[in-house]
């Protein structure tokens, strides 16, 4: 093909300049492909068309339309499938509009090839991240509008690439946060829209840095334009530190206008629904706590009730430790005395010799915390006066038959319940022993008169235990004491929520205990062991033939089979009951008969 003459050239210009696009020597014209440039004649047709009523228009991105208005070429998506900015955007636009698709980011330089854009809209759609480049190369840039999005921040530097940005719309957003040099980069913003958003506390820095609001505080300043703001429908949570975002506000005065002045608390509680020029702050100050009684002592078993106050601005928030570890197993409350105190109680219901302890109330706030201790001492029957009412009354006590067994099992422990017959139920205490089976020393629970179930918790896996129960002072005997092993595959059975497998030691016999049987002890008589033995094997061929199968559950065990006999009182066991109820029947007898006497 020969070169193109010089008026063929200034031809060509003129069509460029009229929106008419080459590409490798094709000529697009009103979005029609003429061809290859062949003459002149067929620059003179495109010519003529670019002279009528309409103005040639070059390709618009698939699924949007592209509109001559008054200050250019314009890009609109409206409700469409767009899931990222499109790659083929015209040049030439000024404006871009897409609103209601599913964009969820802007990633660096996604508008760079529209190096004349001058308003951005991307309101109503799915924007999370912005990217800190996405605005590069938008020197142009007078209108941003991003409402109704997702955006938690915005990275700030990106605004250096458009000074001459003049609106920025962010309403309806999710940010709560605006960084202090957030708006050094908006040097002639004439308006910001804010308001909607997650925003609680605001340093007063952020606007005292913001070159339009420094120009309005120089000489001359009220020769600035107007800068509009809207601040309106944030969560502000009026602590002190909002003080002086609120003197802010309060000293705003023209050329900065507040779109709506009646910016409102949504919090603390005692200021919720009450407006700025309603409300006067006081400072920040660390906490402090202080602890009415650092050195307690309880007998066990009562209840003890640890108070501590905490004293700071902002209100701090105040927890309870021991041992370094948060304490969860007792109650703490919390009450407000007023704005800058709070008032915490832990109560522990029924104190054993475990509970003793430095107990630490912690108290903080964003400035710092503090911390106040209380010493716990369980006074033990031991550190105790002994009193008639409190320990058996008699010697006779000494060989009262204690009936112990496992009421209840839950996945991590148990619950043991005992009966005893003694002259005085009402006034008689109990000591729990209990402990791994070879430790020498077992810990001992003290409990109260009218209590006959303690549960235990935390139990370990492929462990075994001893519980025992005793009158109070007095060692356990072996017909008072229940001997265990948990289970060993714990997380199978939390995942088929079944209970922890308990199994009770019966001399050299292994045997599943159901919930609420009574357990062997080691003096069970010969018969009962033999049957025991008889069952557990009978029970372990049954469970070989049946592999594969689901596991007997406790609830499944009838309480007519033979393991049930394993659970019965033995004969001495009954001759020791029967001794004790004849002792106290005797002893209420006497009672009756002295009673007659007068």
């Amino acid at each position: 093909m020969p070169p193109a003459s010089p008026r063929l050239r200034r031809i060509r210009s003129l069509l460029m300049r009229f929106d008419l696009i080459p590409n490798g020597g094709r000529v697009w014209c009103e979005g029609r492909r003429l061809g290859y440039v062949q003459g002149s004649m067929d620059l003179i047709f495109c010519l003529l068309l670019v002279c009528g009523t309409e103005r040639a228009i070059a390709p618009c991105v698939p699924g949007c339309s592209c509109r001559n208005e008054s200050f250019g070429r314009s890009l609109i998506c409206m409700s469409s499938s767009l899931q990222r900015i499109p790659e083929d955007i015209p040049v030439d636009v000024k404006k871009i509009r897409i609103e209601n698709s599913h964009l969820a980011e802007l990633p660096g330089g996604a508008f760079a090839i529209a190096r004349g854009l001058e308003s951005l809209w991307l309101n109503f759609n799915s924007i999370t991240l912005m990217h800190s480049k996405s605005l590069q190369h938008l020197h142009n840039l007078s209108e941003l509008r991003l409402q109704g999005n997702k955006l938690r921040s915005v990275p700030w530097t990106a605004f250096q690439e458009c000074p001459a940005l003049k609106i920025l719309d962010l309403k309806s957003n999710r940010m709560d946060v605006l960084p202090e040099h957030s708006l050094r980069y908006l040097t002639n913003l004439t308006y910001l829209d804010i308001s909607l958003n997650q925003l609680t506390v605001i340093s007063p820095d952020v606007f005292l840095h913001w070159p339009v609001y420094q120009r309005t505080q120089q000489p001359g300043g009220q020769d600035v334009p107007n800068a509009v703001l809207a601040l309106h429908d944030n969560p502000w949570l009026c602590d002190c530190r909002l003080k002086g975002f609120i003197h802010f506000v309060k000293s705003i005065s023209p050329p900065i206008i507040l779109m709506n002045s009646y910016l409102a608390c949504s919090g603390p509680h005692s200021r919720a629904g009450k407006f700025f020029y309603q409300v006067e702050l006081k400072g920040c100050f660390k906490p402090s706590a202080v602890a009415e009684n650092t050195n307690v002592s309880v007998p066990f078993g009562q209840k003890v009730q640890l108070t501590c106050e905490a004293t700071g601005n902002p209100t701090p928030r105040v927890w309870w430790t021991i041992g370094g570890k948060v304490i969860r197993k007792f109650n703490a409350s919390f009450t407000n005395i007023d704005e800058e105190t709070v008032r915490s109680e832990l109560v522990i219901p029924s104190v054993h010799s475990t509970d003793g302890g430095s107990y630490v109330c912690i108290t903080a706030n964003y400035l710092g915390n503090s911390s106040a201790r209380i010493l716990v001492n369980v006074l033990t029957p031991d550190s105790l006066p002994v009193a008639p009412s409190l320990s058996p009354s008699s010697s006779e006590e000494e060989n009262v038959y204690i009936d112990v067994r496992i009421a209840k099992q839950t996945v991590y422990g148990i619950t043991l319940e005992w009966e005893a017959v003694t002259l005085n139920p009402a006034k008689t205490w109990y000591t729990l022993h209990f402990g791994k089976f070879a430790d020498a020393k077992m810990e001992m629970i003290y409990i109260g008169p009218g209590v006959n179930t303690y549960s235990v918790n935390d139990l370990f896996p492929a462990t075994k235990y001893q519980l025992c129960v005793t009158l109070r002072n007095q060692l356990p005997k072996r017909s008072q004491c229940i001997i265990f092993v948990t289970g060993s595959d714990i997380s199978e059975l939390e995942q088929r929520e079944k209970l922890i497998h308990i199994i009770v030691i019966v001399c050299a016999m292994v045997l599943a205990v159901p919930a609420g049987m009574y357990a062997c002890t080691t003096e069970t008589p010969f018969s009962c062991f033999e049957k025991c033995g008889k069952f557990c094997r009978r029970h372990r061929r049954e469970k070989a033939l049946k592999a594969g199968t689901r596991d007997v559950t406790f609830d499944s065990l009838q309480t007519g089979s033979d393991a049930e006999l394993c659970n019965r009182a033995s004969k001495e066991d009954r001759r020791r009951r029967k001794q004790s109820d004849d002792k106290t029947h005797k002893v209420k007898t006497e009672h009756k008969n002295s009673d007659e006497l007068y």
